[in-house]
């Protein structure tokens, strides 16, 4: 739903930019409330965009906005915000995503010393000025210095939760073209990395010319770089949905859509297996199976495992030498007396020295989500909702996690809510069968460790799941005394997204893994892989690592709304990549496994 997105970056745009203009509270909020409504709609606003009431029906939207959407569908752009960009330089916004640099900030900086893009407030902090501000000391000069560090490290590579659709659909497009037999991603997407450089798209196709034609002539192509016999590149329009982390989403504007480079290769059916293994990669995985090649006098190329013979001139393939192996990958790596190595191991981490790969996690394998929010506290489902998509997808158990009190920008619940929450929650359990619903809450770890509701609370509830979500540039020995002081708490069963890292956009903690890992095990604490791909936190490193210690892993989407559950194959992925098997994950567990564990620590 382009049309939302649009009002949502519009929207949000004009609040931030009239608080950089000091205007009044109310407008401000009243459009920041209303983009967070929008994003929360599973409806088209376009649709209702000719009816003023039903705008104005919508909780979150009154009479104005609803004419500024109005507007925006009928001109495409809305007339205020236009006026506010006019008198806004654009890099003052730009600045706004900078971690610590609130609109205050900004606006201080503007005003005060005529900053109007990151050159700009770097050149004040390299002459010293910027210490001359209120409020502007030599420690929060250096907070905001290593956020711009940080942020200048964004090398432009796409998200994995971006990629993965991008490839998805140019696969069903060209699964749609006649003559076309088969067609796969490879690459990086395929090894499930975090983030993407490019797209790799391999096909089987009677006619190389039709197909390389029906790829560069898709709709959403911008620009096509190469179009050769066999191989096509082009860029792919995106349409980015950040979800609640929209803070870096652009669409609309043509010269700021962005867009990403996507590479056809045309193989040979009989080559397929070793052209999948080959653009697959990783580079360095590829290597050591050309090097174990040529030790059994073979080599190995994207046409197939040939015998070697080094006398002889031109490619074993251009002179009809008929290969060892080359139709699947399966076939290849038995040929070299290996077991077949899944896409998200083939890193060079040691997978060649397997002599058996046990069977990673799948998707399929998760039957329960222990990490969900309502409209309670920042969720956009109503706990109905949430247990109807949960009980959908096949789960066993939902686990209602709301934030806890000291998350007041997200709604946290006091302790009065959470026990008013308890009676909708034993209702809703009368009324929906199939699904066992717990209660229990996303509990804030304070900078010192110490958790956001009592003992007595914690143990009153059905599940815990600690998680970090302020402090997050505290020292590596202060994260580490913050996460084990958690772990420790014997009503926790779940440490929620441990280092708080944002992918490309926060760094977050850097504790000390291998005591967290020793902590986590004496106390029978899952450590979490959350599935946004934003996040992705547990890292596939630290899963590795996790799973080495003999942790327990939870793989969850933190549900904030209906299509946050689709976030789970990415921590699958992750979880995949760390050599997380399925018995080490407790959403995989049966319910009465689960629930017996989560109900030790809890009365």
């Amino acid at each position: 739903m382009s049309f939302n997105r649009d009002a949502v970056r519009l929207l949000k745009n004009i609040a931030e930019m009239m608080e950089l203009l000091g205007e009044n509270p109310f407008k401000i909020n009243a459009h920041a409330r209303a983009a967070r409504t929008i994003e929360g709609l599973s409806q088209d606003l376009r649709a209702l965009a000719a009816d003023r009431t039903a705008l104005t029906d919508i909780e979150g939207i009154g009479p104005k906005i609803a004419d500024k959407l109005i507007e925006l569908a009928e001109t495409g752009n809305i007339s205020e915000h236009q006026s506010l960009a006019a008198k806004v330089p654009p890099g003052l916004v730009r600045l706004l995503g900078i971690p610590g640099l609130g609109p205050k900030t900004v606006r201080l900086l503007w005003q005060e010393r005529g900053v109007t893009d990151l050159a700009g407030l770097k050149a004040i902090i390299e002459d010293g000025s910027i210490l001359e501000l209120p409020r502007m000391g030599k420690k929060a000069v250096e907070k905001i210095s290593r956020a711009i560090r940080f942020a200048e490290q964004d090398t432009g590579r796409l998200h994995l939760g971006v990629a993965m659709p991008v490839a998805e659909t140019i696969v069903q497009h060209m699964h749609s073209i006649e003559g076309v037999t088969r067609v796969t991603f490879a690459g990086s997407l395929r090894r499930g990395q975090e983030t993407i450089g490019d797209i790799d798209v391999l096909v089987c196709a009677d006619d190389p010319a039709t197909a390389g034609e029906a790829f560069r002539t898709m709709p959403e192509v911008v620009a096509v770089l190469a179009a050769g016999e066999t191989k096509s590149s082009v860029r792919y329009g995106l349409d980015v949905d950040l979800g609640r982390w929209n803070f870096e989403g652009k669409s609309g504007d043509a010269e700021e859509r962005p867009s990403v480079q996507v590479d056809l290769r045309v193989v040979p059916e009989a080559s397929w297996g070793a052209a999948l293994m080959y653009f697959t990669g990783s580079k360095q995985h590829n290597v050591r199976l050309r090097e174990r090649a040529l030790k059994q006098g073979l080599t190995l190329n994207e046409y197939g495992l040939f015998p070697e013979d080094r006398e002889a001139k031109g490619s074993p393939q251009s002179r009809g030498i008929e290969p060892v192996a080359a139709a699947t990958e399966e076939d290849i790596y038995a040929a070299l007396g290996l077991p077949f190595v899944p896409p998200e191991l083939r890193e060079d981490r040691g997978e060649l020295t397997l002599e058996a790969t046990s069977p990673l996690i799948e998707l399929g394998d998760v039957r329960a989500e222990l990490h969900a929010h309502t409209t309670e506290s920042d969720g956009k489902l109503e706990l109905a909702e949430l247990a109807a998509l949960a009980k959908d997808r096949g789960f066993h158990t939902i686990a209602v996690t709301d934030h806890s009190k000291s998350a007041a920008i997200a709604g946290g619940l006091t302790v009065k809510r959470l026990r008013a929450q308890r009676e909708a929650i034993e209702a809703a359990r009368e009324e929906i069968e199939g699904i066992t619903i717990l209660h229990g809450s996303e509990v804030d770890i304070l900078a010192d460790g110490s958790l956001d509701y009592d003992d007595d609370i914690l143990a009153w509830l059905d599940v815990v799941v600690a998680s970090p979500h302020a402090a997050l540039s505290q020292d590596p020995k202060a994260a580490t005394t913050r996460l084990l002081r958690a772990i420790e708490n014997p009503h926790v069963n779940v440490i929620g997204h441990p280092t708080g890292r944002l992918i490309n956009k926060r760094a977050g903690l850097d504790p000390a893994m291998d005591e967290v890992f020793a902590a986590a095990i004496e106390h029978d604490v899952a450590l979490e892989i959350n599935a946004h791909w934003l996040r992705l936190d547990l890292r596939d490193t630290h899963v590795r690592g996790a799973v080495e210690a003999g942790c327990l892993i939870a793989i969850n989407c933190d549900v904030h709304r209906a299509a946050d559950f689709a976030n789970l194959r990415y921590g699958v992925l992750t979880g995949r990549r760390g050599w997380l098997l399925r018995e080490r994950c407790v959403n995989t567990w049966s319910a009465k496994k689960l629930h017996g564990w989560l109900g030790q620590k809890h009365g």
